[in-house]
């Protein structure tokens, strides 16, 4: 409590939320952060460039200010630097894609029901959520997700180690756009990358591999992670984004699948949303796992101490922790032994 006394205005910032979200959903529909880049920075300009009303356009760009994503100087608006980078259609980091995936029914009926879903411990809407056996949202977080995840998947490439120059055996495990492996094939010229996930999924991470200039060095593995047999021996299993939809013992099962697959000394890769230990830090990390709790039948988001032990149990010699700043994620590198 403050020197000041009690506010309630936390409690209608939070009530209020759903507000924030549909301001910058329309300010994305009607490309108003691309117009003030464009030089429409007033609210009669903005109202020509947009195809909208000059009153709903200074609201709007108004609202934007107090919520941080505009700035305004007398009657002229700008973008911050945030907005310039994810929000302007000319960027390569625009998010704007994402929009449709992060908001769509599927997702956003699942937060509908969380009371339920905090009385199960596990979503309300069906009992696997959205790992349900071939999903189709994934083929459209595979289109949206993509420049979310460009960021991490450099930096993610910075920690496998070895010369680049060297043979690279890669399996990439639900891959989703494939972006991950296909920046290591990018980065390690005589990488070749397997990857894995629902044929219509791999649809989309194949169209990523031929814009990429890797599709001669990219395979397609089609199947469950669980059901389908992974081959190998590999030098590198990438595990992105995908423990978090189950509970510990299945996160084992493929820990236990991935140290066999790999060659003697090769490394399974993972990138996740890991939480300190107490589970509230850092803020956007450890709030994934409310996501997990609303969308899936048993997903959370894991500690590291956690990963490592899945590991261990799982075969692997050692595992390291490492922070991916300035993305919200976390990567672990876990090693087979020789």
């Amino acid at each position: 409590m403050s020197s000041q006394g009690p506010s309630p205005g936390l409690f209608f910032d939070t009530i209020n939320a759903y507000q924030r979200t549909q301001a910058l959903k329309t300010a994305i529909e009607i490309d108003l952060f691309s117009a003030i880049a464009a030089a429409a920075t007033t609210a009669a300009q903005m109202s020509a460039a947009c195809g909208v009303a000059e009153k709903g356009a200074r609201i709007l760009a108004d609202y934007l200010v107090i919520t941080g994503f505009l700035t305004k100087s007398a009657d002229h608006y700008g973008l911050t630097l945030d907005s310039a980078t994810f929000l302007t259609r000319s960027s390569p980091a625009y998010l704007g894609g994402t929009l449709q995936f992060l908001l769509t029914p599927s997702l956003t009926e699942c937060f509908t029901q969380l009371t339920t879903a905090v009385k199960r411990g596990g979503t309300a809407i069906s009992d696997d959520g959205t790992v349900s056996h071939d999903n189709p949202i994934w083929v459209d977080f595979a289109r949206a997700m993509g420049p979310m995840m460009h960021l991490p998947s450099q930096l993610l490439v910075g920690l496998i180690g070895g010369e680049k120059s060297q043979p690279l055996r890669v399996l990439d495990i639900a891959a989703g756009h494939g972006l991950f492996g296909i920046s290591v094939a990018q980065h390690y010229l005589n990488a070749h990358v397997t990857a894995l996930d629902w044929k219509n999924v791999l649809q989309v991470a194949q169209e990523n591999a031929q814009r990429a200039g890797v599709a001669d060095r990219y395979s397609q593995l089609p199947g469950s992670a669980f059901d389908t047999n992974w081959g190998g021996p590999y030098d590198v299993v990438l595990i992105t984004n995908f423990f978090h939809h189950f509970d510990l013992a299945t996160c084992e099962q493929i820990a236990r699948k991935a140290c066999e697959a790999l060659a003697p000394g090769g490394r399974a890769v993972t990138l996740e949303f890991i939480p300190d230990e107490g589970r509230v830090t850092p803020v956007g990390t450890a709030g994934f796992a409310l996501t997990m709790l609303a969308t899936t039948g048993h997903g959370d988001a894991y500690t590291y101490a956690e990963y490592e032990h899945v590991f261990a149990k799982s075969g692997f010699v050692r595992s390291e922790f490492h922070p991916l700043p300035p993305t919200m994620q976390q990567a672990v590198i876990s090693y087979r032994g020789e």
